[in-house]
């Protein structure tokens, strides 16, 4: 039965490489995230920032509040009240990850390089006990633009779950965002090597011309995974 099963499965996703070479649902490259009401339609700066400040005076503890804030202010320019709204997020979460990475872009920003660099050891080495840690790191990092970090905190997560399809897929999905294809392959493959029943990486694979077929165990890495969630 398991064995029809993975057949059938390996046909499908054949199928779908062939038929859908082209992305008719306008999938990007770093799979197949669903567009938000704010994606569709940008709520204006000044009303996001009226929203998030009514927010913390509702709750000024509100860490995600303080981060979104620190957010607003880096996009528009104010670097020290992004600085603050940052520190204020890790004030009330120690784990606040994207405000870590925001508060070191920030500091990068502002031409203070020597506390950026105190700044992100501090939170790299924060994260160095954690898989899940690391992993959303490495993402907060790739988000603020800064790819030696990102990559730094990837091969932490790497390190401390080698058997993580998340981890290998969101590499493998980091190399295809800076058009290394050689490299995207090779984490991709193991990705799905670990964990099959993953659409976005098997279209991805795909699209780079590789053929691939369900392995008859994936349990380590789905298991892991669930862990990292």
């Amino acid at each position: 039965m398991t064995a029809r099963k993975n057949t059938f499965v390996a046909i499908m996703l054949l199928c779908v490489f062939f038929i859908g070479g082209c992305d008719s649902n306008g999938l990007h490259w770093l799979g197949s995230k669903q567009k938000s009401v704010e994606d569709i339609e940008p709520i204006p700066i000044e009303q996001r920032k009226e929203a998030l400040i009514n927010r913390l005076n509702k709750k000024f503890e509100d860490a995600e509040a303080h981060y979104q804030l620190g957010k607003v202010y880096q996009s528009e320019g104010f670097w020290i009240q992004a600085e603050r709204e940052y520190n204020y997020a890790l004030s009330y979460d120690a784990f606040h990850r994207e405000a870590m990475a925001g508060r070191v872009k920030v500091l990068m920003l502002m031409g203070d390089k020597a506390q950026a660099q105190v700044s992100a050891e501090h939170y790299v080495n924060h994260a160095s006990t954690s898989a899940a840690g690391s992993l959303r790191l490495a993402m907060a990092f790739q988000e603020q633009g800064l790819d030696e970090l990102a990559m730094r905190c990837y091969r932490q997560a790497l390190n401390l779950a080698p058997n993580s399809a998340k981890i290998y897929r969101q590499i493998g999905f980091y190399y295809l965002a800076k058009d290394n294809e050689e490299m995207a392959k090779e984490y991709l493959i193991r990705s799905f090597q670990l964990n099959a029943y993953q659409e976005d990486v098997g279209l991805a694979l795909g699209r780079l011309g590789v053929v691939v077929k369900v392995p008859e165990k994936t349990e380590s890495g789905e298991k892991l995974d669930k862990i990292l969630e």
